[in-house]
């Protein structure tokens, strides 16, 4: 019976270290593109949809895996964990050896691209298939591994910008269309903007630990009160976009889905204006509410890209 109990315990702990929960909003994101290529006249193809949200999936657990074998030392440096940063805690705790973290995420790399190459061959929407999952690929797995180390660079958060609400909902649009329109670009504007803001929140517990290790995130490089500035700019630019992007061809009834979370946006910006980002008892807070503004931004621009489709353009 021992043997059982620890045998549950590794596989649990197994599972925590993909931290599962961040994978919904994979789902989200390929969502989205797939809702706007139903509103710009494609109909869903099931085939591209699921091996498009394996290779996403696999892409995310990568990262996942990868950044708790990668972040190791951080995390073990780390006081002040959250339950949204400071990684898992699985490894730092030795509920598992560090090398588990990192075939793991080896063997997802292979997952995504075979994912990528069925894409390519067998579904085949277009040539730009699979170098849409080699590009999310390569950028998620440089954000914290050698050589690129983006995170160490100052880029990470940029990175994860323009994985998440960037590449994900241009390649699930790309895979139901088979092109590329303005119309995803427009969309995923706001949605990185906050991605960006969001992971400036979710850095500021970790900032004392990385700047021990050595690890020059965006926060360590230009210091607490200059990130705050830079976070407050980008959520206004999220919603200060909004205008320009209908004009330039977004539709008005998602324009004002994205601009739903405006009284939060302003909310979380005097928080932080009054100095929220250097009191732990508020770091769980701000993390959630900039998750929270982020995914349901995505999901409420699903909700409008399908009202419109379903309810104003039935004959398509």
């Amino acid at each position: 019976m021992r043997s059982i109990d620890v045998w549950i315990r590794r596989v649990i702990a197994f599972v925590r270290l993909g931290r599962p929960l961040f994978l919904a909003g994979g789902f989200i994101m390929h969502g989205l593109g797939v809702v706007m290529a139903l509103y710009a006249g494609a109909n869903v193809h099931l085939p591209a949809l699921l091996w498009g949200q394996v290779a996403i999936t696999a892409t995310q657990l990568m990262t996942h895996y990868g950044n708790e074998y990668f972040d190791l030392a951080a995390d073990r440096a780390n006081r002040h964990p959250t339950q949204w940063t400071g990684g898992s805690r699985v490894l730092p705790r030795g509920l598992l050896p560090p090398q588990a973290a990192l075939v793991t995420a080896l063997i997802l790399v292979l997952m995504a691209l075979g994912a990528g190459c069925i894409l390519a061959i067998v579904v085949a929407p277009g040539p730009l298939a699979l170098p849409l999952v080699m590009l999310a690929l390569l950028l998620a797995w440089g954000y914290s591994a050698p050589p690129l180390k983006l995170h160490s660079r100052g880029l990470g958060e940029l990175d994860i910008a323009l994985i998440v609400p960037g590449l994900t909902p241009l390649l699930g649009f790309y895979l139901q269309t088979g092109r590329l329109d303005l119309l995803p670009f427009l969309a995923i504007v706001p949605l990185i903007c906050l991605q960006f803001a969001m992971s400036l929140v979710i850095g500021f517990p970790d900032a004392d630990a990385d700047a021990q290790v050595g690890k020059d995130s965006l926060i360590v490089r230009l210091g607490g009160e200059r990130a705050v500035r830079l976070h407050n700019l980008a959520l206004v630019a999220a919603y200060a976009s909004l205008p320009l992007l209908v004009v330039a061809g977004l539709p008005p009834l998602v324009g004002v889905a994205a601009g739903l979370g405006l009284p939060v946006a302003l909310w979380q910006i005097e928080r932080i204006a009054r100095g929220a980002w250097r009191q732990p008892e508020k770091w769980d807070s701000l993390a959630f509410w900039g998750i929270g503004l982020l995914f349901g931004t995505a999901a409420a621009e699903v909700a409008a890209f399908l009202w419109i489709t379903t309810f104003y353009l039935p004959g398509r």
